[in-house]
């Protein structure tokens, strides 16, 4: 006897399906005009990076507006993704040329740049195999078509010349201990990375087919005393330019890069910064903010059902999920 298909059955039926729509504009607005982009969202359980609804619920399969899995494509055979693509980690969006681009990482090697809604393979490679550890944890494009890798395992910050085709695996490296985290600031022609303990700022030289990385910045993150800072996650301020969001495993801080200072300044802090938060962005207008901590109970320790949203205070629940992290899904330009 057939019984009437589950929420979870419903929402991963469309999943399947939402991998080749179209997906929509990147701002919704709600009422009174505030934007309201879709959230990414890096759902390890299902093995997907997902582009959710903020307007809608998430147990409903209407929420889902494009979703991603390399698994069963032959675009990305060569890369073995029923094993490097374990334990998806990050999601972005970014707007090169005309297109828009997913970027995402894996914890066992997976690494690409994805075209929007196409699937089409932009650059991909895969960074680990056997013993050689790299764990993928970030992942930024680069305005010259490169695209910087960040491997926490592996300390290493890796600049493929993707420019030079999709499976290029060419790359200048810079060895940065706990590298977790990327972000590339257009207006000082620099690229941001986090670590165990450091914010730094890398600068991007040689060519496009021979780059080369200096350190040029550094900022020892805030931490408390005797113990390291564990650095997490990086993104832009986007609300207040200027600012990077920088996430350490004791709270979430603004980087005020003029003044060369941490701060805790921003609206909705006091919410906001928390223990071991996996990632942070913020929307441009409205202010709102969403973050992803760890939710107890689950399969792993690091999964969360629940992407938490702030200024004001509310939640995305992903029923039965496994959410490492979430994103507003707002492309920004290279």
């Amino acid at each position: 006897m057939t019984g009437r298909p589950t929420r979870r059955t419903a929402l991963l039926t469309a999943l399947g399906a939402g991998a080749a729509a179209a997906l929509p504009a990147a701002t919704a607005h709600a009422a009174g005009g505030k934007p309201t982009p879709p959230v990414a969202v890096t759902d390890q359980k299902s093995r997907r990076v997902l582009v959710l609804d903020s307007r809608l619920p998430w147990e409903s399969p209407d929420a889902v507006r494009w979703a991603f899995s390399p698994e069963g494509d032959e675009r990305y055979a060569d890369l073995e993704p029923e094993a490097s693509w374990t334990y998806v980690d990050e999601a972005k969006a970014r707007r090169r040329r005309g297109r828009t681009y997913l970027l995402t990482t894996a914890s066992f090697g997976f690494a690409a740049v994805v075209e929007v809604p196409t699937g089409r393979r932009y650059w991909a490679g895969a960074l680990a195999g056997g013993t050689d550890t790299v764990n993928p944890h970030s992942i930024e494009l680069l305005p010259d078509g490169n695209v910087a890798v960040a491997g926490s395992t592996g300390d290493t910050i890796r600049l493929y010349t993707a420019s030079q085709g999709p499976a290029s695996d060419t790359y200048a490296e810079y060895r940065f201990s706990d590298a977790h985290g990327l972000q590339w600031d257009n207006r000082r022609r620099v690229l941001w990375a986090i670590g165990h303990d450091e914010l730094i700022a890398l600068r991007v030289g040689g060519t496009a087919a021979a780059p080369t990385l200096t350190r040029v910045h550094t900022a020892a993150l805030p931490h408390p005393e005797g113990r390291s800072a564990s650095g997490h996650d990086l993104s832009p301020v986007v609300g207040r330019p200027g600012r990077l969001w920088v996430t350490t495993g004791y709270g979430v801080f603004q980087y005020d890069i003029a003044g060369r200072a941490f701060r805790e300044d921003y609206a909705g802090a006091a919410q906001i910064s928390r223990r071991s938060v996996k990632a942070v962005s913020d929307v441009r207008g409205s202010g709102r903010v969403v973050t992803t901590v760890p939710e107890p109970g689950l399969e792993k320790s690091w999964w969360t059902t629940t992407v938490s949203a702030h200024n004001p205070e509310g939640a995305y629940v992903l029923p039965d999920g496994g959410i490492y992290k979430a994103r507003w899904w707002v492309p920004e330009s290279r």
